[in-house]
């Protein structure tokens, strides 16, 4: 049932919903979340970006004459007649506190950080309940087997709403567990960004201090002139040999 989110649409069919047991007519054509708000409802929390991407807006839903929960984001699920769904705000779960750099990149760390870790049951749960899709017993089995490198590629996409955790049996917290991962790898296994070691070295060496105090000398009316007249830079495909008219703030080397 996950749609891209939909203008309202005049003249759209109405069909009825029923959120937290209340029955609403809505446009078949929106979300749960604009269908919620065209209900009435004001989202203070649980809106977060509308894009998929944040994970705040975790929905719980039934479908007309089908037994079994389902899930999703509601910025991303399309409403349908009869659903009947509730939002869950938070998703309590524990968040381990630890000192990456005290860590090392295996089972061990995260073992120790996660013991809870080792419960897993296999039963693939959590993966049938991912809004996003992720197969999340399969990172999962990858950090039993200290493959952290593969945590971290199979969770990319976690939005961290924590559904897992809630259908999960064995009470694991997956969603934390693969953060600590992908920290893991980035701090430890990923390779190394030298351009961005290069730039990193160039501030602290100070050279783009003149440039910086060039800006914040400017008022808000020459900031904005700079804005306007800035160049873009194409794509790559579009101009390979592009170069800025403006040089004298390139720092190369």
């Amino acid at each position: 049932m996950a749609g891209k989110k939909q203008a309202t649409g005049n003249g759209a069919k109405m069909i009825p919903i029923y959120i937290m047991g209340k029955k609403y007519e809505v446009p078949e054509t929106l979300t749960i979340l604009t269908a919620m708000e065209y209900a009435g409802y004001r989202h203070i929390r649980g809106c977060g970006c509308r894009g998929g991407i944040c994970g705040a807006c975790a929905t719980v839903y039934r479908l007309s004459g089908e037994y079994g929960l389902k899930f999703g984001l509601a910025c991303q699920t399309v409403v349908a007649p009869d659903m009947y769904l509730a939002q869950i705000p938070f998703v309590p779960a524990n968040k381990a506190i630890y000192d990456i750099e005290k860590l090392t990149p295996d089972i061990n760390s995260i073992g120790r950080v996660y013991p809870d870790l080792y419960r897993c049951l296999a039963c693939n749960t959590c993966s049938k309940a991912c809004p996003m899709g992720i197969s999340v017993m399969d990172y999962v089995q990858a950090l039993l087997k200290g493959d952290i490198a593969g945590c971290a590629r199979l969770s990319h996409s976690c939005t961290m709403c924590g559904i897992c955790a809630l259908r999960c049996p064995a009470e694991l917290q997956q969603f934390h567990m693969a953060m600590l991962a992908r920290r893991l790898y980035g701090r430890y296994l990923q390779p190394r960004a030298r351009h961005l070691e290069k730039r990193v070295k160039q501030i602290k060496e100070g050279k783009f201090d003149p440039m910086m105090d060039e800006i914040m000398s400017l008022n808000n009316h020459e900031l904005k002139q700079r804005y306007a007249r800035r160049e873009w830079e194409p794509e790559s495909y579009e101009n390979p040999d592009w170069r800025p008219e403006e040089t004298k703030y390139l720092v190369l080397d």
